[in-house]
C-alpha cells in the first residue's frame, strides 16, 4: 500500500521516465493499494495554467487512488509533524496520511521527509 505525494504525481503526468517505470509497475499489480492526501488533490487541481488534458489526466489518476480526507485526527497528526520537523502544511499532511493509513510514502523529494519518525517512504 502507497500513498502518492504530489510530486510523484506530477512527475508521472510528465511522463518521467524512472517514475513511470517505478509507478507503472506497481500500478500494474492488482493487489496495490494506493492513497493521497485531499492536500495532494488540492494542489494538483491548483496551478494556474492547468489545461484541460492535464486537468484529465489528473481526474484518471485519482481515480484509481482512495482520496483520504482531511479530517481532524489527520489534522492534529499533521500539525504535530509540522511543529517537530518544521516541515510545511501539505508536506505535514501528507506525511500524516501515510503513517495514519499506515502505506509507504512515495515521493521525489526525500529530504523533506527522511528526518520523520515512523514513516515509510520510498525514492521514485
Amino acid at each position: 500500500m502507497y500513498t502518492l505525494d504530489t510530486n510523484a504525481i506530477i512527475y508521472y503526468l510528465d511522463r518521467d521516465p524512472a517514475v513511470v517505470v517505478t509507478l507503472d509497475g506497481l500500478l500494474e499489480n492488482v493487489d496495490a493499494v494506493f492513497y493521497v492526501s485531499a492536500v495532494t488533490e488540492l494542489e494538483l487541481y491548483s496551478y494556474p495554467d492547468l489545461n484541460d488534458e492535464e486537468e484529465a489526466g489528473i481526474k484518471r489518476l485519482l481515480t484509481d487512488t482512495f482520496v483520504v480526507p482531511l479530517d481532524s485526527r489527520i489534522a492534529r497528526y499533521a500539525g504535530y509533524l509540522r511543529r517537530l520537523y518544521r516541515l510545511k502544511t501539505p508536506d505535514s499532511a501528507i506525511a500524516a496520511t501515510a503513517i495514519l493509513t499506515k502505506t509507504t510514502l512515495l515521493t521525489r523529494n526525500v529530504d523533506d521527509f527522511r528526518a520523520i519518525a515512523h514513516l515509510k517512504w520510498q525514492a521514485i
